[in-house]
């Protein structure tokens, strides 16, 4: 008989990470030969739940797997703020090769120094821009516009920078607050500004690119503990295949995303070389305090890595 383990979600039918979770269900059963089933809760939101609780459900057992953007978890484990330095890291291909080398090895450990958790995989999500009510085109038009965020402590610092009030409200009460116009502004990736109905509020796009969000694929430890080798492996190598997957999802999602903005009358403004330097130098005062609580030996691997990549 399978062992039964349980995963859960938070978005929608057609999101690039519920169908990297289908992906990854129809791996495990394949790479496990059958020995594990794994059953996935699509969206825990949907029962009036918070996307948020997905990582206390995983971490005190009542899930064995989720997956969540890494910069909740930037509080517990400050090495994770690498991935909040905005405007630093220009592209998916940089972000990938990072991710998948020394320094994604590096972030697993300290993951699982200080939680309860295994990371097994990072999946894609997203790169982020800014939906606004009205016009934004430079930091000056930033100015007292209410801006959501989530609750981190140096996004909310960098949107303060260029003259934001940022306000942190969970992704499941998040179109209503654009609807309501609670906030003035949000941040996120072309699919979430589409698929939430953010659009139909925020006519306004910036193309800023301020951060590729990292998605962490997380495994109880105590779970991952019970398995033997064979099996342990089998599901290493699922969540391998379903990330090669996720991430070709979330960059052919980009380009059907902003083709279905741009048909919708969504005015779309992509930033010059030039312009996004002004945003960066804007914010950059704000990057470097958070840089400066890694320490140098892990800043270094950042650079070299990035440099390389």
């Amino acid at each position: 008989m399978a062992l039964e383990l349980k995963f859960g979600g938070y978005q929608g039918n057609r999101s690039v990470h519920t169908r990297g979770a289908r992906v990854l269900v129809d791996a495990v059963a394949e790479e496990t030969k059958g020995a594990v089933s794994l059953v996935f809760d699509e969206n825990i939101a949907a029962r009036g739940q918070k996307a948020a609780d997905l990582l206390s459900l995983t971490e005190n057992g009542d899930l064995d797997g989720c997956y969540f953007w890494s910069s909740y978890l930037a509080r517990r484990v400050p090495e994770l703020g690498l991935f909040d330095q905005h405007f630093v890291v220009p592209d998916r291909r940089r972000a990938y090769a990072l991710l998948d080398g020394a320094l994604g090895d590096r972030l697993r450990c300290k993951v699982a120094a200080a939680t309860g958790y295994e990371v097994l995989g990072y999946w894609d999500n997203g790169l982020r821009h800014i939906s606004s009510a009205v016009p934004i085109k430079s930091p000056g038009d930033c100015a007292n516009l209410k801006i959501r965020t989530l609750a981190n402590e140096d996004h909310q610092r960098v949107f303060r920078a260029l003259g934001f009030d940022p306000v942190f409200i969970d992704v499941r009460d998040l179109p209503e607050a654009v609807m309501t116009g609670r906030v003035d502004a949000q941040e996120n990736p072309l699919t979430n500004i589409l698929n939430f109905g953010i659009h139909k509020t925020h006519r306004h796009v910036l193309l800023t690119r301020h951060l590729l969000g990292v998605t962490l694929v997380l495994f109880n430890a105590q779970c991952l503990g019970g398995l033997d080798p064979a099996t342990r492996a089998g599901l290493q190598r699922a969540v391998d295949r379903s990330s090669e997957a996720q991430r070709r999802f979330a960059e052919e999602e980009d380009v059907i995303c902003r083709a279905e903005l741009h048909r919708q009358g969504v005015e779309i403004t992509e930033l010059d070389d030039d312009a996004r330097e002004i945003f960066a130098r804007t914010v950059r005062t704000e990057v470097e305090f958070t840089r400066s609580r890694l320490s140098p030996a892990l800043r270094e691997l950042f650079d070299k890595e990035l440099r390389a990549a």
